[in-house]
C-alpha cells in the first residue's frame, strides 16, 4: 500500500503524540489493582516522576531554555564538534575506503589492522584524547571521527567492490580510462551506499561529541546533560534528550536533501507486489 508523503508525516506525528500520551498518564495517574490477599485497591504510579518526570516539566525546561537564549550557545558548540567530526570522518572513510576497494593488496594487508582499530570500545579512548588534545573541541572531534570514519570506510568499500561486473566489462570495452571509470562507474555505485552510512553517521558523529562534553567540558548539549544529572535534575535530562534527539533529525533531513539532489539519476524502485 503506497502513501503519500502528508499521510506519512501524519503517521510518524500519531506515534510521537501516543508515546507521549503514554507517558504523560504513567506519570500522572495511578494504576490500580486488586491486592492478592483480600480485595483492597492497591494503587500505584508505573513510572514515578521523580525518575522519569512527565512531559509538561520536560516541554516547560525545552521553552525555558529557547526563550532565555541559554541554549543556543551549547548546541552552536555541539553542532560545530559534530560537523567536524562528520566533514573529518566522511571524507576519510571515502577516500581510504575507495583506495583499499581499487588496490587488493593494500586492503589484504591492513585488514587485521582495520578491524583490530574498528573493535576498540570508543568510550575508551575519550579519556585518551582529552589527555592528548585537551578539553576543547577537538577532543570531542576525534571522538567523533573514529565512530564516523569505519561506518562510511566499510560502507564505500563494499559499495565499490559490488560494481557489477557486466558494467565495468563493456565500460572497458568502451575505452573507458581509469579516470573515466571512476567517475562513471564506480562513483556512482557507491554513493547509494555511501548515503545510506552517512544518515547512520550523523547520530554518531553528534553522539562523539555528546559523549565527549558529558566526560569533560564547559559547553555543549553533553554538559548541560551531565550538569543536570549531577543535581538529580531529571527534567533536565530528558530536555537535553530531547533537543539532542531533534538536532539530529534536523542535520539528517539536510543529508537527504543532498542525497536527493545528488542521486536525482537514481531509478524509483518499482512496486511488483500484486
Amino acid at each position: 500500500m503506497k502513501i503519500n508523503r502528508i499521510q506519512l508525516l501524519s503517521l510518524q506525528i500519531l506515534v510521537a503524540v501516543v508515546a507521549i500520551g503514554l507517558w504523560h498518564v504513567l506519570t500522572k495517574y495511578e494504576i490500580c489493582g486488586l491486592a492478592r490477599l483480600g480485595f483492597e485497591k492497591n494503587c500505584t504510579i508505573l513510572l514515578p516522576p521523580f525518575f522519569f518526570s512527565t512531559p509538561g516539566d520536560v516541554g516547560a525546561r525545552i521553552v525555558k531554555w529557547f526563550v532565555e537564549g541559554t541554549i543556543w550557545g551549547h548546541l552552536w558548540i555541539t553542532l560545530i564538534e559534530a560537523a567536524l567530526a562528520f566533514v573529518i570522518g566522511s571524507v576519510g572513510g571515502v577516500l581510504i575506503g575507495f583506495w583499499f576497494a581499487r588496490k587488493p593488496l593494500v586492503a589484504a594487508v591492513f585488514d587485521p589492522y582495520v578491524k583490530m582499530a574498528n573493535a576498540l570500545p570508543r568510550v575508551v579512548l575519550a579519556p585518551i584524547f582529552a589527555l592528548w588534545l585537551g578539553l576543547g573541541i577537538w577532543s570531542k572531534v576525534a571522538l567523533g571521527v573514529t565512530l564516523v570514519f569505519f561506518i562510511v570506510f566499510f560502507n564505500v568499500y563494499q559499495g565499490v567492490k559490488e560494481v557489477s561486473p557486466t558494467v565495468l566489462n563493456n565500460a572497458r570495452m568502451l575505452g573507458m580510462s581509469e579516470r573515466q571509470l571512476m567517475r562513471h562507474v564506480y562513483w556512482p555505485s557507491a554513493l547509494s551506499w555511501m548515503f545510506s552510512s552517512l544518515h547512520t553517521s550523523v547520530g554518531f558523529a553528534v553522539v562523539g561529541a555528546v559523549v565527549g562534553e558529558y566526560l569533560g567540558s564547559a559547553a555543549g548539549l553533553g554538559y548541560i546533560i551531565q550538569q543536570a544529572e549531577g543535581v538529580f535534575d531529571v527534567a533536565g535530562v530528558f530536555a537535553g534528550m530531547v533537543v539532542l534527539a531533534a538536532f539530529v533529525i534536523a542535520i539528517d533531513l539536510l543529508v537527504t536533501l543532498v542525497e536527493n539532489r545528488l542521486l536525482a539519476w537514481r531509478p524509483a524502485v518499482a512496486d511488483t507486489r500484486t
